[in-house]
């Protein structure tokens, strides 16, 4: 059975939220995750739950250096109780979106997939990420390590397109990028987000 979207899912998707101009879609981060929630399906409400709650393996400071790599303009964490707080809250606002739904299956298939047989190859691609700072790629090999390998490598994707200065990645990283997804039964725009940094021959 294929994963319940094509794109992007989880705690990065939440990540893509906060763009530029995220302070038009609400008031504070929380409205803005409460808006796009109240809009999704009950499954993307449940892998952003999975996430966040697994993501609190890691101590917060880690946590922090992830949500400010995977996103153009996050708000200042903080301000929010700093990232640990930040993914409890995360956490409760889907609680909420999903205690509005009469009948919340639970994720299956495709959708449980933890990545725990790529995980050497997901550590690899990070340490070879060398255009990241060397704190964000500590804290996705962290990641992957304490939390799975999975959102380490969905987190690694938004890393890579919020990195400054367009990175390029060669035609041999985009390959490998796309068996780990392959791997990970992920949809076709998923690793496909980062092909325009791929260099051209």
């Amino acid at each position: 059975m294929p994963r319940f979207t094509d794109f992007d899912f989880g705690v990065s998707w939440v990540m893509s939220l906060f763009h530029q101009d995220w302070t038009y879609d609400g008031d504070t981060a929380g409205d803005v995750v409460a808006k796009y929630l109240a809009a999704s399906a009950d499954e993307e409400a449940l892998a952003v739950r999975r996430d966040a709650r697994i993501l609190g393996n890691l101590a917060s400071p880690t946590l922090e250096v992830l949500w400010y790599a995977g996103t153009q303009y996050m708000a200042n964490l903080q301000y929010l109780g700093g990232a640990a707080e930040w993914a409890r809250t995360v956490v409760g606002l889907c609680d909420t979106r999903l205690s509005a739904s009469a009948d919340v299956r639970p994720l299956t298939g495709a959708d449980t997939e933890d990545g725990m047989a790529c995980l050497d190859a997901v550590v690899a691609e990070i340490e070879g990420a060398q255009f990241l700072e060397a704190e964000v790629r500590a804290a996705l090999i962290d990641c992957a390590r304490r939390c799975t390998p999975d959102v380490a490598f969905r987190v690694l994707l938004r890393a890579v397109r919020c990195a400054p200065d367009y990175p390029s990645l060669s035609s041999e990283q985009y390959t490998r990028l796309e068996a780990i997804g392959s791997a990970l039964q992920y949809g076709e725009f998923v690793v496909d987000s980062v092909k325009y940094l791929v260099e051209n021959d």
